[in-house]
């Protein structure tokens, strides 16, 4: 018989969001064989514990956990053989990653950045400065996290259980990412003020296409952002334009 755990894939399901509290709660059902407590001492909903679960489970490509009906306490969830073998690799890497983040010292916040591998360009730390209910969702404000890039401003909209499981609050370092593909290039608008997800700038290179023109710009905010303008925008490097993002195509992680 193949073992449950052959097909278990340990760098998907550990490679993304090292500091979010999927793992946390797989640890506590491992603990207490409920997946209600193990919400509740994590600190997140009961929904956001089986969103983190349906997570863990894709990115592994097994099933993590089981469900066990009945019994005097009307049943509960247990690890599987892949769940658990998660787990003893999650342990392995936090003795590693502290191993290394000790050795790198003030280095450690760079060295987190660059091992996130996500093939989202534009990628920029920030800090959380305020957390809007807007029913289902979140609207998470973000400044700029480096001295360079304090102008920028930024807002995301996630779900409520999105900002639960990476334990979103004011003043947590996080790192904002969006595709250049979300990333709107218009030209003629650049003296509008800036805002949040709205940024003047200036352009720095221009890579023509028919599907669109891929334009890299420097964001009066202080960093660099690419994003695309309509085929034949006529754009030129050093053009004057303003470059805009939806709040829902804005995706965050925490590294640290």
């Amino acid at each position: 018989m193949q073992d449950p755990t052959s097909s278990l894939s340990l760098a998907a399901a550990l490679d993304h969001g090292p500091a979010d509290k999927r793992i946390s709660i797989l640890r506590q059902i491992g603990a207490g064989g409920s997946i209600s407590e193990a919400a509740r001492t994590v600190g997140v909903s009961y929904k956001a514990a089986w969103q983190a679960l349906d997570t863990l489970t894709n990115l592994a490509g097994v099933p993590l956990v089981e469900r066990v009906v009945g019994g005097a306490g009307g049943g509960g969830a247990v690890l599987t053989p892949a769940g658990q073998a998660l787990l003893d690799a999650a342990q392995a890497m936090d003795a590693a990653r502290a191993e290394v983040l000790a050795r790198l010292s003030g280095q450690a916040p760079v060295a987190a950045r660059l091992a996130l591998r996500t093939s989202m360009r534009n990628q920029w730390p920030c800090v959380v400065e305020a957390l809007q209910i807007q029913g289902p969702l979140v609207r998470v404000q973000l400044r700029g996290a480096d001295s360079a890039a304090a102008a920028l401003r930024l807002a995301a909209r996630i779900t409520h259980e999105s900002a639960e499981l990476l334990g979103l609050a004011p003043g947590l370092p996080v790192l904002a990412l969006a595709k250049a593909t979300a990333v709107q290039v218009r030209a003629g608008l650049a003296d509008q003020a800036a805002g949040e997800n709205c940024w003047p700038a200036r352009v720095t290179r221009v890579a023509r296409g028919d599907a669109g023109d891929e334009v890299a710009a420097q964001l009066d905010a202080g960093v660099h952002m690419v994003g695309f303008a309509d085929a034949g925008s006529g754009l030129r490097a050093r053009a004057r334009v303003l470059l805009s993002l939806p709040e829902t195509a804005l995706a965050l992680a925490v590294v640290s």
